[in-house]
């Protein structure tokens, strides 16, 4: 009897530890480029870098960046369409990869570019619109219409790409008590208490911080105890890194750059992630540079160069780690790819396994749990 017990045992186990090696790897793109259906919900096995697509969504238009809800039932996205720009709520079925539409708003300002989510609300940083609005969730995942506006104002000193605010994320601090907002047209982080339960004034500003003039600020990132926070910046390439603690004070305590020494070409640093493990940071940079840059992580939040690597292809605007840390997926948006690379738990190197997933123009990556 003992026997059949642990065959039994070993069999789930077995099982089990197959399901946490599987994910879907949900991807946003952009429609109005090429032939494109807008979400794709793939299957992704971390053991081997293996993947099946499972579905995708009809007729969306621009789903870029999407956010997952925290239950995996629900999928918010940004319709990127200048001024008819909106924001989506789909059911999600994680083990079909299916997604229903649920609704859809305007999103009070062109061009959303980044989004989040948390049982209560969903906050977006409309890019071209220079805002962050935010929407109530109603019982069924679907979304109100915009309940808060908060307008940026101001320029930059960078002519062409600073005329005016342009948001560029919201992002939780870990606690959830704050959400962080990167303005590229006014180099500044905004910080922003967050009141999820209130009607209309779900962020209330707390303060901002600047950064180098014309540096561009796009993506941060919180290390993995929430000390620190990284920065990257989109039109010059800089790295700042802040110290962060828990009333919501950034500081700055070092800067960087992603370009090699001796970099002459066009930049347009693009996405900032960290490993599952929280030792190592990956930074994307577009435009002629096509990279990732990779560093260590160190006890008191510096970081250390390890190497750079193209990414196989042109414009690698999001990538994604998934959640063993074995693989880093590279989206390009305009070779109409996502380069599979092997990632090395060790060193943090990645290596291209020579996969390739083909699809129109993906811009936003996101794993979930099956």
């Amino acid at each position: 009897m003992k026997k059949i017990y642990l065959v039994l045992f070993s069999a789930l186990s077995l099982t089990a530890v197959k399901a946490q090696n599987k994910f879907n790897l949900l991807v946003g793109t952009y429609t109005n480029t090429c032939q494109s259906n807008g979400i794709y919900v793939y299957e992704f096995d971390s053991t081997n870098g293996s993947f099946k697509l499972k579905n995708s969504s009809e007729n969306v238009i621009s789903p870029s960046y999407l956010s997952v809800s925290a239950d995996n039932k629900f999928v918010y996205a940004v319709n990127e369409n200048g001024n008819q720009s909106a924001v989506s709520a789909f059911g999600y079925d994680s083990a079909s990869g299916k997604l229903k539409f649920l609704n859809s708003n305007d999103a009070l300002g062109a061009d959303p570019c980044h989004l989040i989510n948390d049982d209560k609300n969903v906050i977006v940083a409309n890019y071209s619109g220079g805002n962050i609005v935010v929407f109530k969730k109603k019982a069924d995942g679907s979304i109100t219409e915009v309940q808060q506006l908060i307008q940026h104002e101001g320029k930059g000193p960078n002519a062409a790409r600073q005329e005016k605010a342009h948001v560029h994320m919201v992002m939780f601090s870990p606690d959830k008590k704050f959400v962080l907002s990167n303005d590229l047209g006014l180099d500044k982080v905004f910080i922003y208490k967050y009141n999820p339960d209130s009607k209309n004034e779900m962020l209330t500003l707390k303060g901002s911080v600047d950064v180098k003039p014309a540096s561009g600020p796009r993506h941060l990132t919180f290390s993995k105890d929430g000390k620190f926070v990284y920065l990257v910046q989109e039109l010059d390439g800089t790295l700042t890194t802040f110290s962060y603690d828990k009333t919501g004070n950034l500081k700055v305590i070092a800067e960087t750059s992603i370009l090699p020494k001796g970099f002459t070409g066009g930049t347009g640093a693009a996405a900032i992630k960290i490993s599952p493990d929280g030792n190592f940071l990956y930074v994307s940079d577009r435009v002629d540079a096509n990279a990732i840059s990779v560093y260590k992580i160190l006890k008191d939040g510096k970081i250390e160069l390890v190497e750079q690597q193209s990414t196989l292809g042109k414009g690698p605007r999001d990538f994604a780690i998934d959640p063993t840390g074995n693989y880093l997926l590279v989206g390009h948006q305009y070779t109409n790819d996502i380069v599979i690379f092997k990632r090395n738990k060790t060193t943090g190197k990645i290596e291209d396994t020579g996969k390739r997933i083909e699809l129109c123009s993906p811009v936003g990556l996101v794993f979930t749990k099956i």
